[in-house]
């Protein structure tokens, strides 16, 4: 009979299990897609408003980012429905949707008492924050402290702009999508810069630093 005392207590692995190597390796391969793929987006986004002028004409009123924040404002009440879908064809509005009239109103006036009347910084906020997303999921660094961020920033243009009948919806609700899995999965634990940083925030969580754990939630 074998002696399971001395069966060696194996440490949990950290990340995804996987068969083989090879099937690991194909996982780690497709969440670094995912993940440079969400950040190449916001990287695409940082070029037509570039600071400090972001784009705006005519003293921060027209162009640029100036035109979406302010189409985000103005659409407000244009529609307050998300998650369409029209299944009877012959029926008049979609027979399945989901109310977010109240988050339209509240995104708008977010914008109008706080992001207008201050764009001339509040712009900075804006470009850095996707900048931030592009470095943090394209180099695996924080990268689930920028899937955060990136999932507030999807968040904010899907109330503001998905629910007009100039976007696609899906074209917002996919980012959300993306983030919120990039949250859950964090892949800079699978490839980039967390896998050298959160050796050394674990030596520090083990030695009892707070900052050290939290150091390790945000990678």
């Amino acid at each position: 009979m074998a002696d399971t005392s001395s069966v060696e207590k194996q440490e949990p692995r950290e990340g995804i299990y996987a068969s083989s190597r090879l099937e690991r390796g194909f996982i780690v391969f497709t969440i670094a897609i995912a993940s440079i793929g969400l950040g190449y987006l916001f990287f695409t986004q940082l070029w037509w408003k570039l600071p400090p002028e972001f784009g705006c004409r005519e003293n921060f009123t027209r162009g640029g980012l100036c035109i979406f924040i302010e189409r985000s404002a103005a659409d407000a009440g244009a529609g307050d429905k998300l998650l369409k879908a029209n299944i009877i064809e012959s029926k008049s509005g979609p027979e399945l949707s989901v109310p977010i009239g109240w988050a339209t109103q509240l995104n708008a006036t977010f914008i109008e008492n706080i992001v207008q009347p201050n764009i001339r910084w509040f712009g900075y906020v804006i470009w850095g924050t996707e900048a931030f997303i592009f470095l943090s999921m394209c180099l695996g660094f924080f990268s689930r402290l920028g899937a955060l961020v990136a999932l507030g920033m999807g968040t904010q243009l899907m109330i503001g702009l998905a629910h007009t009948s100039e976007e696609w919806e899906w074209s917002y609700i996919l980012i959300v999508l993306l983030a919120f899995a990039m949250v859950g999965i964090a892949p800079g634990r699978y490839f980039g810069l967390d896998r050298l940083l959160r050796p050394r925030f674990k030596a520090m969580r083990e030695r009892g630093s707070r900052v050290g754990r939290f150091l390790l939630l945000l990678t």
